[in-house]
């Protein structure tokens, strides 16, 4: 697979207001927030930055609001950036051909963006995706 670039980085919140109160409150990242989810594009260097729920974590990798008892609890995920939707589903396969399991295969998110994820050796969410917006 090729990599263009890394399209975002977020921490994974068991307790989003503690971890609001770090990042926006103590550092003072310009994070806006909806609902528990912080985020920002405007931080130099990053595409996104996020403090994500474990429970929106666990939405979107299961469609369950609690993450599975027999899987590591994630600290963080990062996602990588690649060419276009087709890329994601390609990048999949190679992923499930090398050996690891996907949470999930490629599909599309309500807000357009294209991604499939594995747990990593360290207990990182890893995303392959496309995210249109990133690339205009």
């Amino acid at each position: 697979m090729k990599i263009e670039f890394i399209a975002s980085v977020a921490v994974i919140a068991a307790d989003p207001p503690a971890s609001r109160r770090l990042y926006l409150d103590t550092i003072g990242l310009p994070l806006e927030g909806q609902s528990d989810y912080y985020h920002s594009e405007k931080i130099e260097g990053s595409k996104h930055f996020g403090v994500w729920p474990l429970k929106d974590a666990a939405q979107a990798c299961f469609g369950t609001s609690e993450w599975p008892e027999d899987r590591p609890v994630p600290q963080a995920s990062v996602e990588f950036e690649v060419a276009d939707a087709d890329a994601v589903a390609a990048a999949g396969r190679e992923l499930q051909t090398a050996g690891y399991s996907l949470l999930h295969p490629a599909r599309e998110e309500p807000w357009g963006q294209t991604i499939t994820r594995v747990i990593s050796p360290e207990g990182l969410i890893v995303g392959v995706s496309y995210a249109p917006s990133l690339h205009e």
